[in-house]
């Protein structure tokens, strides 16, 4: 499974970047807004450090409006990636930006007909969201098992962005259901590598090392 990042903070992208093991960055206007940064300049910041999939998300509601911006935001590297909402106008404006051979995200996805209008309107990732689904006591997660089931019965390119990400333990389902990606936090991506066990066995290690005759 890919590992995006969810961010516009780009401090928190070189430090994820520097792991060795991001795929890729998601942004929305939310992440931007906290950065105080002009929303191209951000872009553009992004696109130097990381060479995968960047995920730019249009601000337009009327389809039209939305090719208009996406056509524009294209422009600002190879990676770019246009975000789009999941609406009728959304649809509209992915299957055409899809025909002209701009990768799209499919964004705030809530359910599995959503998801396939996305694939069939011929989006390169589509992104349930996880984490708000379990906030109003529906199990995120048993949507992406949707997907994925839906996907595979019709040999649907467009891959699974696991999106709202809150705990590790939504990544490890993620992964264990076979989801193409999960975009994370970078506070979760922390968390991925931290064990009590690890840094117990560590320090006695270390412990045990000063024992040793130099």
């Amino acid at each position: 499974m890919k590992i995006f990042i969810d961010t516009a903070d780009i401090d928190e992208i070189r430090q994820a970047n520097d792991l060795g093991l991001l795929d890729g960055v998601t942004t929305n206007p939310s992440l931007v807004a906290k950065t105080g940064k002009p929303f191209r300049a951000v872009l553009e910041e992004i696109c130097e450090v990381v060479k995968g999939p960047v995920s730019a998300e249009v601000v337009a509601t009327e389809s039209e409006l939305m090719l208009n911006e996406a056509r524009e935001l294209a422009k600002i590297a190879k990676n770019i990636v246009i975000k789009l909402p999941l609406t009728e106008d959304g649809l509209r404006a992915t299957k055409t930006l899809s025909g002209e051979g701009v990768k799209t995200n499919v964004t705030l996805c809530f359910s599995a007909p959503q998801a396939w209008l996305a694939a069939k309107a011929g989006a390169t990732y589509i992104s349930p969201f996880v984490g708000r689904l379990d906030d109003i006591c529906q199990i995120g997660m048993e949507l992406i098992e949707q997907i994925l089931t839906i996907y595979n019965n019709y040999d649907f390119d467009t891959e699974v962005l696991v999106a709202s990400v809150r705990s590790p333990l939504h990544v490890v389902e993620a992964t264990m259901m076979g989801a193409h990606v999960a975009t994370i936090p970078f506070k979760v991506i922390q968390q991925l590598v931290k064990h009590p066990l690890t840094d117990l066995g560590l320090a006695r290690f270390l412990e045990d090392w000063k024992k040793v005759p130099q």
